[in-house]
C-alpha cells in the first residue's frame, strides 16, 4: 500500500498561506556566512590546510510594522481576534488533530522557498514518538511534494549527536534543509554537544552554525515542548536565533500571535475527522456496598476539597452522583446511607494527576489515586466486558468495512504492560491478564453465528493470537516496560518500539498483515495516529486533564482502503470509545476538556467572531466585514439579549435560530445568513451519541413495491410550485392589532452587580456576591430616531402605510418612552404578520409529470436513527422500523397506525420529501393508505402535532401546515386524490374516512 495525499484541501490551503502571507512584501533573498573546517592532525596545521565553506541562511528584510501590518490582515481574514502588537517572532496555527498537520506545516516549508528562497527549516517535537513519525511522514511524502515543486531538491534528517557533520552541511547545502529534533536533545546546555566545539563542524559549537543559518524553527505540539513553568525547551529555542517560530497543535497552552485556527468544532462540522460515539459501561444495581470513586483534588485559596463519585439515598432511591468533600467529612452523613457507617474522607493530597485521597473505613485506611474506587464491582469483570464490546464492535465494522477495501484497528490503553506481557524468571515472555481475556473473548466472538462469514477457514488457535500485539517502549533488554522519556535511556527504549506500528504504517493497514487490536500504555501519545483505528477502549481510568481528547485522538483521522485513498463520510468513519463512565458523563468531560485545551468558548460570541464575513464592493473586490463591524453586531445581539453581558448564549438566540426568527440591525441584515451560520456553531454542544443506540433502518421491499403503495405515492410524488397574493389592507390591519396587543414597553433599568476577584497563577477571576434588583433609570433628554425610515428599512412597507398602522396601535407613547425597544418590537410585530400574510395568499401548481420525487429515493438514501427514537418491526410501514421525534405523539401515532386494521401501508415520510413554502422547505410526518370499504382506498398525508388548534402552535409552523394543506391540494386533480389532515391520534384521521 502507498498512502495518497490530497493536495486540494482549501482548509489546508488555508492554514498554508496564512503563514505565508506574513513575509508579503520580502523578496527572494539568502545572507552568506564562512564556515571553516580545521585541520585534523599537525602537518595539515603547519601547512595551514583548514578548509571553508560557504554558509547560507534565511534572510528577512520586512520591517517590523510591514509584518505586523501583515499579521493583522491574516488575522482579520480567518475571523480571528487582531494582536495588539508584535510582541514577539512565535505564530500559532491551531489544527485539531487528524486533519493533516504535519502535511500542512511541511508543505508551507516548500511554499516559503518558493515565494522568498527559505531554506533552513528546523523542526523540535517532544518526544521520541513524533518525531519518528514527522520523519516517516516526510519520508512517504517526499514524492508527493517534488512532484508538487518541480522536483525541488531537499533533504531531511533526524539530528543525532554522535553524526554533527550533519549539522555543518545543514549550514552550507543551498537546498531545502530539514532537520527533526526532540526538545529533549536540546535543551541540557551543560551535557549536551550541540553547545561544545566540535572538530566534525569545524571546530565551532553545532549550536553557532545552526543561529548562523537563521532558521525558521517549526514546533510541533508547543506545548509538550516548551518545558512548563521553567521554560527550558522555549529557551532551546531561543538558542538558535531563529527567524521566527511557527507552533502548531491542536491544544496550544500559550496562543502566541495566532494566524489560523481549525478547532474541534470546525473539524466535526465539516466531517474532516472521524464523528465520535461512546459505548459506556455502567453498572446498575451495585449499590451493595460503601461505593467511592476518587475524581480529583483542588485547592482553592487554602480550601483543600475532592470531587467523588458516591452513592447518595434520593427521594427513596439511590443514585450514584459527584460530590466535593473535604478531611474529616462523614460520608454516612453525606449520603444519608447506613452502609457508610464508619466511612470518612481523610487526608487530601492535592498534586494534579498524582493527587491522593484517603478513605478511612471501620478498621483499615487506603488511600486512592485518581480514577481509583473502593466498593466497586469486580474490575477484572468489567474489563473483561470492556473488551468483549471492543471486539463486536471492531468485527461489526469489519462485516461491513472490509468489502470496501478498508482495514479494522481496535486500540486498548491499559494500566501497566504486566497485564498484558510479563517475564518469567527464564526470560520467556508470559501473557498478561488482558492477553488471556482478549484471546478468549475473541474465540468466543468467533463463534457467534453473525461473525461466521469472517472466520470461515481460520485455525482460531493461533488467529486469537496473532491478531494482537503490544506497543510499549522496549528496554535494552528488549524487553517491553512503561514509557519514560525523561532520560536518554528512557528515550532510547522509547526508540526501539517503532516498528510495525510506526515506521510501518502502510503495512499495518493491509490485510496481508493480520495484526489488529493494539494493547498500549502511555507511548500513544500525540505523534501516532493510524487513520484507521475505529474503537479505542480505555481500560485504564481517564480521567486526568486531557485524557479524553488524547485518547480519542488516536483514532480521529479519516480512514484509508486498501488503495491508500481517504474515504470520507460520518457514515464509514464513526470512532466508537469503549469507556466505563456514562456517555452523558463523557460528553460532559470531553467538553470542559476542549474549553481548557483549546480556549473554545462554548456558548460564548466574541467581539471579533462576525470579523471575517465576505463583503462584496461596488467596485467587485471581495473584503472582510472587519472588527468594528463584528463588534457592532456583537453589541446588538446583547442590546437584543440574544446573549448577556458576557457573551454567552441565551435560549432567546437558540430559539430564533431553530424558528428563523433572528432578526439583525439594518446595516448587517445583507449578513444575515453568514451570522447565523456563525451562531449556529457557538450557540450548540458537540453531539456525541450513545454507540448501543445507533442502527441503521432498512426498507421493507414486500411493502415498498406493493400496489398499494405505489398507488400512494403516485398521489402524493410530484413537485410544485407556488406565488403570493395578499391583501394590503387586511395586511395593515392585521399588523396594527399585533402591536396593540404586542407586551407593553418599558423605560430602561439599570442592575449593579458586586464581584470579587482573585488573581492567581491560574489567572484573574471575578465571583460574583451579590446583585441589585432591577431599578429605572432616567436617560436624560432622548432624542427620538425617524421611526418611519427605521421602520420601512426593517419591513420593507411604504411610510404611508407604517404611518397607518402606528397611529392606529396607539403606542406611541411607548415610542416616547423606549424608543429602540418599540421600534424593534414594532419590526418584529409586522414581519410576523407580513409572513401569515403571504401563507394566506399563496397558490400552488403542480410543475408537470417530469417533476417528482422517485420511489428508489427509499433504497437509495439511508436511514439510520437511535434506539430510542424508534418502534420497531413494523408490518405495514415502508421501513422495518419508525423512527420518531422524542416526543410522544409521533410514536403513538405509529403505533396506533400499526394496530389499526382499516390502515394497509404507511411511511414516515423521509427528510428529503420536502414541499417548498415562503418560510423555508417544510416535511409533512406520514404518507396513509386506509382501506374504507370492501374495495375503495382512501389516501391520505397526516400531519401530527400535540394539538389540532392552530393557536397553539408557532406561527411559523403553523404557516408551513397550511403552505403543506395548499400544496398537495393542487396535487388533487385525479380521481381519489390524497387528502392533507391533522391529527393527534388515529381517530381523527378516520374521520375523514
Amino acid at each position: 500500500m502507498k498512502l495518497h495525499f490530497d493536495p486540494d484541501l482549501d482548509y489546508q490551503h488555508a492554514a498554508i498561506k496564512a503563514v505565508c502571507d506574513l513575509f508579503r512584501g520580502q523578496e527572494i533573498n539568502r545572507t552568506e556566512f564562512t564556515v571553516t573546517r580545521q585541520a585534523t592532525n599537525n602537518a595539515q596545521q603547519e601547512l595551514g590546510l583548514g578548509e571553508n565553506a560557504l554558509g547560507i541562511g534565511n534572510r528577512l528584510t520586512l520591517l517590523d510594522e510591514e509584518i505586523f501590518s501583515n499579521l493583522n490582515a491574516i488575522q482579520l481574514r480567518n475571523g480571528l481576534p487582531p494582536s495588539a502588537g508584535l510582541t514577539s517572532g512565535d505564530f500559532t496555527v491551531e489544527m485539531e488533530t487528524g486533519t493533516g498537520k504535519t502535511y500542512v506545516y511541511l508543505r508551507t516549508i516548500f511554499e516559503l522557498n518558493k515565494h522568498f528562497g527559505f531554506t533552513k527549516f528546523v523542526i523540535v517535537v517532544p518526544s521520541v514518538a513524533i518525531k519518528e513519525g514527522v520523519y516517516k511522514t516526510i519520508h512517504i511524502t517526499e514524492e508527493h511534494f517534488k512532484g508538487l515543486y518541480s522536483g525541488q531538491p531537499f533533504d531531511y534528517f533526524l539530528y543525532d549527536s554522535s553524526k554533527l557533520g550533519q549539522v555543518r552541511n545543514f549550514a552550507t547545502s543551498p537546498t531545502i534543509q530539514i532537520m527533526v529534533v526532540t526538545v529533549g536533545a536540546i535543551n541540557k546546555k551543560d551535557v549536551n554537544n550541540l553547545y561544545k566545539d566540535s572538530e566534525k563542524t569545524g571546530g565551532e559549537a553545532p549550536i553557532d552554525l545552526i543561529r548562523a543559518t537563521r532558521p525558521i524553527i517549526i514546533v510541533d505540539e508547543p506545548q509538550s515542548v516548551d518545558g512548563g513553568l521553567d521554560g527550558r525547551g522555549k529557551q532551546a529555542l531561543g538558542e538558535m536565533h531563529p527567524l521566527c517560530t511557527l507552533r502548531y497543535s491542536a491544544t496550544h497552552a500559550e496562543k502566541h500571535h495566532m494566524v489560523y485556527r481549525l478547532d474541534a468544532v470546525d473539524a466535526y462540522e465539516r466531517k474532516l475527522v472521524k464523528q465520535i460515539e461512546v459505548a459506556s459501561l455502567e453498572i446498575e444495581g451495585g449499590h451493595n456496598q460503601a461505593y467511592l470513586r476518587f475524581l480529583s483534588a483542588s485547592n482553592v485559596r487554602g480550601a483543600v476539597t475532592a470531587r467523588v463519585e458516591i452513592d447518595l439515598l434520593h427521594g427513596g432511591q439511590v443514585r450514584r452522583k459527584e460530590i466535593t468533600v473535604q478531611d474529616g467529612d462523614d460520608l454516612e452523613d453525606r449520603t444519608g446511607r447506613a452502609i457508610y457507617k464508619g466511612c470518612r474522607v481523610g487526608e487530601i493530597r492535592v498534586a494534579g494527576a498524582q493527587s491522593l485521597l484517603e478513605v478511612k473505613t471501620a478498621g483499615s485506611e487506603s488511600f486512592l489515586a485518581a480514577g481509583q474506587a473502593i466498593g466497586d464491582a469486580d474490575p477484572d469483570a468489567v474489563r473483561r466486558l470492556m473488551i468483549r464490546r471492543t471486539i463486536t464492535e471492531h468485527l461489526e465494522k469489519e462485516r461491513r468495512l472490509a468489502p470496501l477495501g478498508i482495514k479494522v484497528l481496535s486500540l486498548f490503553f491499559i494500566d501497566a504492560v504486566e497485564h498484558y506481557r510479563s517475564y518469567g524468571e527464564d526470560g520467556n515472555t508470559v501473557k498478561g491478564k488482558y492477553a488471556t481475556i482478549f484471546e478468549e473473548e475473541y474465540r468466543r466472538a468467533a463463534r457467534l453465528p453473525e461473525f461466521a462469514s469472517l472466520f470461515r477457514e481460520v485455525d482460531l488457535a493461533t488467529e486469537a493470537e496473532d491478531v494482537h500485539d503490544g506497543y510499549f517502549s522496549i528496554d535494552k533488554n528488549k524487553r517491553w516496560t512503561n514509557t519514560a522519556e525523561n532520560n536518554q535511556a528512557g528515550r532510547d527504549s522509547a526508540e526501539r518500539a517503532y516498528n510495525l506500528i510506526m515506521k510501518d504504517k502502510e503495512k499495518l493497514l493491509s490485510f496481508d498483515t493480520k495484526l489488529k487490536f493494539i494493547f498500549s500504555h502511555s507511548a500513544l501519545k500525540e505523534g501516532w495516529d493510524n487513520p484507521n483505528v475505529f474503537q479505542i477502549c480505555a481500560l485504564r481510568e481517564i480521567g486526568t486533564e486531557r485524557e479524553r481528547r488524547q485518547t480519542i485522538g488516536r483514532g480521529l483521522r479519516l480512514c484509508v482502503d486498501q488503495k491508500g485513498e481517504r474515504v470520507r463520510g460520518f457514515e464509514i468513519n464513526t470512532l466508537t470509545v469503549i469507556a466505563k463512565e456514562s456517555y452523558e458523563a463523557f460528553a460532559e468531560n470531553l467538553q470542559k476538556e476542549f474549553e481548557a485545551d483549546t480556549g473554545i468558548r462554548f456558548g460564548i460570541i466574541e467581539k471579533h467572531q462576525f470579523a471575517a464575513i465576505p463583503v462584496l464592493q461596488e467596485d467587485g473586490t471581495l473584503t472582510m466585514l472587519g472588527f468594528e463591524e463584528s463588534a457592532a453586531i456583537h453589541e446588538y445581539l446583547k442590546k437584543a439579549n440574544f446573549i448577556d453581558a458576557k457573551g454567552k448564549v441565551q435560549d432567546k438566540l437558540r430559539m430564533a435560530l431553530k424558528d428563523g426568527s433572528l432578526t439583525v440591525s439594518d446595516k448587517h441584515a445583507a449578513h444575515l445568513p453568514q451570522i447565523k451560520e456563525v451562531l449556529r456553531k457557538i450557540a450548540g454542544k458537540l453531539d456525541i451519541k450513545n454507540a448501543d443506540g445507533r442502527k441503521t433502518v432498512r426498507v421493507r421491499k414486500e411493502i415498498l413495491h406493493s400496489a398499494e403503495f405505489q398507488a400512494l405515492w403516485d398521489r402524493i410524488k410530484h413537485r410544485t410550485t407556488y406565488r403570493v397574493h395578499f391583501d394590503n389592507a387586511r395586511l395593515i390591519e392585521d399588523c396594527t392589532k399585533a402591536i396593540a396587543s404586542a407586551p407593553p414597553i418599558t423605560k430602561a433599568k439599570a442592575v449593579i452587580r458586586k464581584a470579587g476577584l482573585a488573581i492567581g497563577q491560574g489567572g484573574v477571576t471575578a465571583t460574583e456576591t451579590a446583585t441589585s434588583g432591577p431599578m429605572a433609570i432616567e436617560e436624560g433628554d432622548i432624542m427620538l430616531p425617524d421611526i418611519l425610515t427605521d421602520l420601512q428599512d426593517r419591513t420593507q412597507l411604504t411610510r404611508r402605510s407604517l404611518a397607518t398602522i402606528l397611529t392606529g396601535s396607539d403606542r406611541l407613547d411607548d415610542f416616547k418612552r423606549n424608543p429602540q425597544a418599540f421600534i424593534e418590537l414594532a419590526a418584529d410585530s409586522i414581519n410576523r404578520a407580513k409572513r401569515l400574510a403571504l401563507v394566506d395568499g399563496i397558490k400552488y401548481q403542480r410543475i408537470g409529470d417530469d417533476h417528482f420525487y422517485a420511489q428508489q429515493l427509499f433504497e437509495q438514501e439511508e436511514l439510520t436513527g437511535y434506539l430510542k427514537n424508534m418502534l420497531h418491526n413494523t408490518q405495514k410501514s415502508v421501513f422495518e422500523h419508525v423512527i420518531h421525534d422524542s416526543g410522544g405523539v409521533e410514536r403513538s401515532f405509529a403505533e396506533q397506525l400499526e394496530k389499526n386494521e382499516a390502515v394497509k401501508v404507511f411511511a414516515k415520510l423521509p427528510g428529503w420529501f420536502k414541499i417548498p413554502t415562503p418560510l423555508g422547505a417544510y416535511n409533512p410526518d406520514w404518507a396513509v393508505l386506509v382501506q374504507g370499504g370492501e374495495t375503495e382506498h382512501l389516501y391520505f398525508v397526516v400531519e401530527t402535532k400535540g394539538s389540532l388548534f392552530a393557536d397553539d402552535l408557532r406561527d411559523k409552523e403553523a404557516a408551513k401546515i397550511a403552505c403543506g394543506k395548499a400544496h398537495f391540494k393542487a396535487l388533487a386533480v385525479s380521481k381519489n386524490p390524497a387528502r392533507y389532515v391533522n391529527a393527534t391520534k388515529i381517530g381523527d384521521l378516520m374521520e375523514h374516512c
